[in-house]
């Protein structure tokens, strides 16, 4: 019988591996994937049509995106002296980054549960990726663990994300500044949240050699544009952006991002509207029987359910309520009966709320 030619040469890391499942949300209620739920303002949809008008797309992009940088030095603002990277998406920077660093015997280390993609990328670029647990009772880092795990791994790049995904929580800032002085190699500081809280790393960018930050325009309400920003010292950037590959920021993302980076106060405005409803929604949780929130300072709200029942409000918040939220039970021993849920406007948190009060009784 002939060699099947999938076993044969597909890596077995790869065959190993289930593909990134969205699930079909048409006509649903989408509260998980961690979205900002308003769209443009109809002025301002008008305003950009205009201008996308006036963009040619027979030749190739900007390959720097010059105009783009410079605009997301101003609207964040980055430090002088940073130097910036553009990624399609911040899946795209990970992938850089362990491309970059995926020499023989190279490690990802980061902190568990955490955004899945540092593991699922580790296994693309061929680098083992090691996940040290966070302290169960309010998911913050197990610093002995952690510089243990770094002292015997000596790991090429440490993911740390600031708020976590998906637990919504800060890491205390001193304990990750303890982190970086004690890593050998890059810290990536990703701040994918930004937008949902007051706390950054950004500014220290250029405080330490081996310290970068990452952030996405997608959380702020630009998920469709997929733009992912890594910020930190030159000679690192200069050494990731080799195995980049050329044109990765399309023309009309470039130009669509900018114009809505000088509109940032719309986006600011909405991100206001959804902390102040993530305040409401944590309070109405907290009232149901039977469910834990905790406190968030991302777009979302982790809760935990009655024991072995996760699976079965996951189902019925969608068959019943129409609302699709995201189911964690199995993805790590500290979610159990979990689920992530989104802050939507203030119609859907309260389609959400009134469904889980009639399901969790």
């Amino acid at each position: 019988m002939a060699d099947d030619p999938i076993e044969r040469w597909v890596r077995p890391e790869i065959r190993a591996l289930s593909a990134y499942h969205v699930p079909e949300a048409a006509g649903l209620i989408k509260l998980d994937a961690m979205e900002n739920p308003y769209t443009w303002p109809e002025a301002l949809r008008r305003e950009w049509a205009a201008v996308m008008e006036g963009v040619d797309v027979n030749r190739y992009p900007d390959p720097q995106a010059t105009a783009l940088k410079a605009r997301l030095r101003e609207a964040w603002p980055v430090p002088e002296g940073a130097a910036l990277l553009l990624g399609n998406g911040s899946d795209e920077i990970i992938q850089m980054i362990a491309l970059t660093l995926a020499a023989p015997g190279s490690c990802i280390l980061s902190v568990e549960p955490g955004f899945v993609m540092y593991r699922m990328i580790a296994a693309y670029a061929s680098m083992d990726y090691h996940g040290v647990p966070l302290r169960g009772e309010d998911f913050g880092l197990d610093m002995p663990a952690l510089l243990e795990a770094v002292a015997r791994l000596r790991p090429s790049v440490i993911f740390v994300a600031c708020p976590n995904n998906p637990t919504g929580n800060l890491f205390d800032p001193a304990q990750v500044r303890a982190l970086i002085e004690a890593a050998p190699g890059l810290v990536v500081v990703d701040e994918a949240y930004a937008p949902f809280t007051d706390a950054s790393f950004l500014p220290e960018v250029g405080r330490w050699p081996n310290l970068v930050v990452m952030r996405t325009v997608s959380k702020m309400g630009l998920a469709g544009l997929r733009l992912g920003v890594l910020a930190g010292p030159a000679a690192w950037v200069e050494e990731i952006d080799k195995v980049r590959l050329p044109y990765n920021i399309n023309t009309l993302t470039q130009v669509s991002a900018d114009f809505a980076l000088r509109h940032k106060a719309v986006f600011d405005d909405q991100t206001r509207c959804i902390r102040a409803d993530r305040t409401a929604l944590f309070d109405a949780l907290r009232g149901i029987d039977g469910l834990h929130p905790w406190p968030s300072e991302a777009n979302f709200i982790l809760v935990r359910g009655p024991r072995g029942c996760a699976g079965e409000i996951h189902h019925r918040l969608q068959a019943e309520a129409g609302i699709l939220v995201k189911n964690l039970h199995g993805a790590h021993p500290l979610l159990a009966d979990c689920l992530r849920l989104t802050v939507g406007t203030p119609e859907e948190n309260a389609a959400l709320i009134d469904a889980l009060k009639r399901i969790v009784a």
